[in-house]
């Protein structure tokens, strides 16, 4: 039997989320869990491989048993206790037992958070940027990103990918409480895709690149051509999209 599980994570102090084998992940983590509160190994494979000190407030994950999970409230509730703080499982989901949390998923969506102040509420959360930015050149370029599906100038090099295909719905940039917050909806996102994407949209903001010369990346499809990462902390997986009523049980 399949079950997907909704969690959410605090990225600081694991090197992402995939197993490695001399570091800690939250792939590590659960699984350790798992096996400690059923007895039994289990394999976690999640809807999106995040890197390392990266944020997750939905998640989604499958793993299967051979028996069905009857109290799931208490099974979660043993997980949490075991689980490093910086990992909350919030619910079970039983789905039909073809059904993969990454190929099933219909959407993904990201946050980049910035701030200018330093805020210590906020270490490890954000990305403390002073340089001024105009939020509305960083729009205007932000929206080619709409026009184009490939991808490859965002893409960490050497990627094991058969695709550089994205469909991006959404990509815009907002002020915040606290800060800047940057957007963005796709199918699905290359390694490193979203911090470059940052990276180089803050390189306009502070007019150093053009609009013009930001689509002139995108169209060379060559990641030297792009602008450094912007730094982990500030990024966060928001949401994961299912058809539900197509995969439960």
């Amino acid at each position: 039997m399949r079950y997907f599980i909704e969690l959410s994570y605090k990225g600081t102090e694991f090197h992402g989320w995939q197993r490695q084998p001399n570091a800690n992940s939250i792939q590590q983590e659960l699984e350790r869990a798992f096996e400690v509160m059923l007895r039994q190994p289990i394999e976690i494979i999640g809807s999106s491989r995040t890197d390392a000190g990266v944020h997750a407030e939905q998640q989604y994950a499958h793993f299967e048993v051979a028996e069905p999970i009857i109290w799931p409230e208490k099974i979660i509730h043993g997980l949490n206790s075991i689980l490093p703080r910086d990992i909350a499982i919030k619910q079970f989901h039983h789905v039909k037992d073809d059904i993969h949390s990454r190929f099933a998923a219909t959407h993904r969506c990201y946050q980049y958070r910035i701030v200018r102040q330093k805020n210590p509420f906020l270490t490890g959360l954000v990305y403390q940027f002073r340089p001024s930015l105009d939020l509305l050149e960083m729009n205007k370029a932000a929206a080619l990103l709409l026009k184009y599906e490939d991808f490859e100038c965002f893409s960490k090099i050497h990627t094991d990918v058969k695709t550089f295909l994205c469909n991006i719905e959404q990509a815009y940039w907002e002020a915040s409480d606290v800060g800047l917050v940057f957007h963005i909806k796709a199918n699905r996102f290359l390694r490193g895709m979203v911090r470059a994407i940052v990276g180089t949209l803050l390189e306009v903001g502070q007019g150093r690149m053009t609009i013009e010369a930001f689509e002139q990346i995108i169209i060379s499809k060559n990641r030297k051509n792009a602008s450094a990462q912007a730094p982990a902390c500030g990024l966060f997986l928001t949401e994961v999209g299912y058809p539900w009523e197509d995969i439960l049980v």
